[in-house]
């Protein structure tokens, strides 16, 4: 059997770009967030019993899930929330393990888990070691407000409503610093590829 490493970090902290390097590097990487695109695409009964619970109005023209509207719905109601994810994780975990299944059969040794809200939702079980991209809740405030285009309140209210990283980088096994240059997060990628390739 191989080995998983989970991957994880905060709301702009650079996930996405330190996701895309280990891909480039080779090394197969199963995406929680494609997962739950996934288990709820048009044919899936993860869909049906979303249709079942929130009404057909929940749909597109073209009979997929209109995510900004489920968005704005559970945002607001917590009972609602935990329904969506009642149906949805149990669906994203099994499609992931399916997926991992799948790369260790072909003869890799070693798969990530990119998961962004890895630690709320103990999903820590699932992997052998945990990696956090790290920035400062600064660095992490400014990216976001430029990416979303939103105020320093509607920013930290997102950025709140997760586990600080702070806290986040106490728990890894292995932290990536992503708050100066490119170069630097690539180095540091490289760096702990190499080191669980051969600790593994």
């Amino acid at each position: 059997m191989g080995k998983t490493i989970g991957l994880t970090g905060s709301v702009a902290t650079g996930k996405s770009t330190v996701s895309n390097m280990i891909q480039q590097a080779g090394i197969p990487l199963v995406d929680a967030d494609v997962a739950a695109r996934k288990v709820v695409e048009p044919g899936t009964d993860g869909l049906v019993e979303i249709v079942a619970y929130f009404g057909a109005e929940i749909l597109l023209a073209e009979g997929t899930l209109n995510r900004p509207k489920l968005a704005e719905i559970i945002f607001n109601d917590k009972e609602k929330r935990e329904k969506l994810n009642e149906i949805t994780h149990p669906r994203v975990k099994d499609y992931m393990l399916a997926e991992r299944e799948r790369y260790f059969e072909a003869g890799e040794e070693m798969v990530f888990f990119d998961i962004p809200l890895l630690f709320e939702s103990h999903l820590e079980s699932l992997v052998d070691q945990i990696v956090v991209v790290w920035t400062t809740k600064e660095t992490e405030l400014q990216r976001l407000m430029k990416r979303n285009n939103l105020t320093e309140e509607e920013a930290l209210a997102r950025i709140n409503s997760q586990m600080s990283i702070d806290e986040k980088a106490k728990k890894a096994d292995f932290v990536i610093d992503n708050n100066s240059s490119l170069e630097k997060t690539q180095k540091q990628v490289l760096t702990f590829i190499e080191r669980f390739v051969k600790n593994k």
